[in-house]
């Protein structure tokens, strides 16, 4: 079986398993459920096809189903929007050919090193290809880490999350983020299943983190568009920061995290008064540090 075929296989398995039956409409049948979840003809009757199609598309068979019954499938799945997106990825119908072959490295243009300058005051920070961090504004490099003085290759948000013992420390809420960055890992090695960087990493942090292997191994995902983040941090002490996220035009491999805080909080007050900290820092040493 295909590597992307056996991925589809154990994404439609655990998504079935996860579903409730009676959610899902379904009526006490007086039959014994061995396992949670559905049974296959229970999926394939709510998708309107037949119970041996959607069998082999669950044992990974090369079929490629149309855009409506993949549909059908992922509302009978109960897929959010992050999950039906992914379901698409692992069958093929959003390959795209500019994820096709060789990748070349990642740059931040001017115009992005100017936005998080200009949202001086703001943690701001742009994420690529698999939670590679690329760029990052003092204020965020005070809040979470510098990359930037990590070798370029382990400049990483996923890596630094599970193998760094500071970011364990530094969220009160570390495994509602970690695993919210396996599943976000989930999501965008879907999204490109032949990209030999993200095959290395997820090999990389399973071997090294029993939490990321087993999160990994449930196969769940997750699209990061905004939340917030619980910190104790330890110069300014606890606060919540929410963040949005921006994916600018013509560049789908980037993404600008953008936190804030509630005006008059105390976590403004944090945040203000970290701001305030780390341009103390600048003003002392006369510059602004490298990116």
């Amino acid at each position: 079986m295909a590597d992307t075929n056996r991925e589809l296989a154990d994404f439609l398995r655990r998504a079935r398993a996860q579903v409730d039956p009676e959610r899902a409409g379904l009526p006490p049948d007086g039959r014994v459920r061995r396992v949670p979840g559905l049974r296959r003809e229970e999926v394939a009757r709510l998708a309107g096809v037949s119970t041996d199609y959607y069998a082999r598309l669950e044992q990974g068979r090369r079929i490629m189903p149309s855009a409506a019954v993949v549909q059908a499938i992922g509302r009978a799945l109960g897929l959010d929007d992050a999950g039906r997106a992914h379901l698409e990825d692992l069958i093929g119908l959003a390959a795209a050919p500019a994820r096709r072959g060789a990748r070349g490295v990642q740059r931040v243009r001017p115009g992005l090193y100017q936005l998080l300058d200009a949202l001086d005051g703001e943690p701001a920070l742009i994420l690529g290809r698999r939670t590679d961090v690329l760029a990052s504004n003092r204020v965020a490099k005070a809040l979470f880490t510098d990359f930037d003085r990590l070798p370029a290759t382990q400049r990483n948000y996923a890596r630094w999350m599970f193998l760094d013992e500071d970011a364990r420390s530094l969220f009160a809420d570390w495994p509602d983020q970690a695993r919210a960055a396996v599943e976000s890992l989930r999501f965008e090695a879907g999204r490109d299943p032949g990209d030999r960087a993200t095959a290395e990493l997820i090999a990389e942090l399973g071997e090294r983190s029993p939490e990321f292997r087993r999160w990994w191994e449930e196969h769940r995902v997750h699209q990061r568009t905004h939340g917030a983040k619980r910190l104790r941090h330890p110069v300014v002490g606890e606060l919540t920061v929410d963040y949005e996220t921006l994916t600018p035009p013509g560049d789908p491999d980037t993404t600008l995290f953008v936190y804030t805080t509630e005006a008059g909080s105390p976590s403004r007050r944090a945040l203000d008064l970290l701001a305030s900290w780390t341009a103390s820092d600048v003003d002392s040493e006369g510059t602004r540090p490298a990116r």
